[in-house]
Formats: structure tokens, C-alpha cells, sequence
């Protein structure tokens, strides 16, 4: 039987984001962590020092596409579980609790992510990074203009 190899489309992405997705949130849930908050963790695990808590919604909005609110929850959550924790008026930063999930989650998911990128050959990668860029690009514009329609409209 031949197999034919599909052209990227909207639901071989997704397909292969929730596969991934899956895998992660295998690998957060023995550390008691949501995806949402892996996310708002790397955030400000990657950031050099503390980081504006209203920069970090943004960040958690603009990568998840969720509202300002849920992404305030999420960071709520993260500073009641003191893995972040408030600098100054309106900053947060890492706690060592946050480093240490944040670090063993990454370490735990880095084989797992080698496994599924074995044998991939990297142009091949290239490609899929530069189309999925491009098709991340156009749906966040087409986002914006939707959005920018819809609170127009009301």
C-alpha cells in the first residue's frame, strides 16, 4: 500500500500541534502544571530579570489567543503557587520554585522532542519553519483585522 504524504493544510497542523500538545501536557501533569501555565512560565523564565506583568499577559495573549483576563488568572495562579512573584509595582519575577518546574519540565520534554524530530532532515524542518511562519503570520493578521471588525461593530 502507497502511502502519499499530504500538503501542509489546517488539519495536518493541528493535528500535529495537539500531538505535541499531548505529549507536553503528559509531562506538566507529574509536575502539577496546565499548559497555560508552562507557557506564562517559559515567558518569564526566558526573560533576563523581572518582567511587566501587563507585558507578560501580552505575551501569554498574543501565544495562546486568549482574552487579557484569563491570561491575569494564569499568572495569578503561578504567583499563588509561588512560582512567580511580584517585583515592585507592576512587574513579576521567576521564582527558584519557577526555574526548578520550569527546568525539569524542559529537561524532561527535550527527549521526547528528539525522538519525534529523528530523522527529520533539516531542510525539511526548514521548510515546515519557514511556511508555518508565514501561515502564522497571515492568520494573526487575518485575526486582527477580525477582531479589529468585531469591536467596531460594537
Amino acid at each position: 500500500m502507497t502511502t502519499t504524504t499530504p500538503l501542509v493544510n489546517p488539519r495536518v497542523i493541528a493535528l500535529a500541534h495537539y500531538a505535541g500538545r499531548a505529549l507536553l501536557e503528559k509531562v506538566l501533569a507529574r509536575h502539577g502544571a496546565t499548559f497555560q501555565q508552562s507557557v506564562t512560565l517559559r515567558l518569564a523564565a526566558v526573560a533576563d530579570g523581572p518582567v511587566d506583568r501587563d507585558g507578560l499577559v501580552g505575551g501569554v495573549v498574543d501565544a495562546l489567543k486568549i482574552d487579557a483576563a484569563e491570561a491575569h488568572s494564569v499568572v495569578d495562579e503561578l504567583v499563588a503557587g509561588e512560582l512567580l512573584t511580584p517585583q515592585g509595582a507592576s512587574a513579576v519575577r521567576i521564582t527558584d520554585a519557577g526555574r526548578e518546574l520550569y527546568d525539569s519540565t524542559s529537561a524532561a520534554t527535550a527527549p521526547i522532542t528528539a525522538r519525534v524530530y529523528a530523522d527529520i532532515p533539516e531542510e525539511d524542518l526548514a521548510a515546515a519553519g519557514r511556511a508555518l511562519t508565514l501561515i502564522t503570520e497571515r492568520a494573526n493578521a487575518e485575526l486582527a483585522t477580525m477582531t479589529a471588525m468585531t469591536d467596531a461593530t460594537q
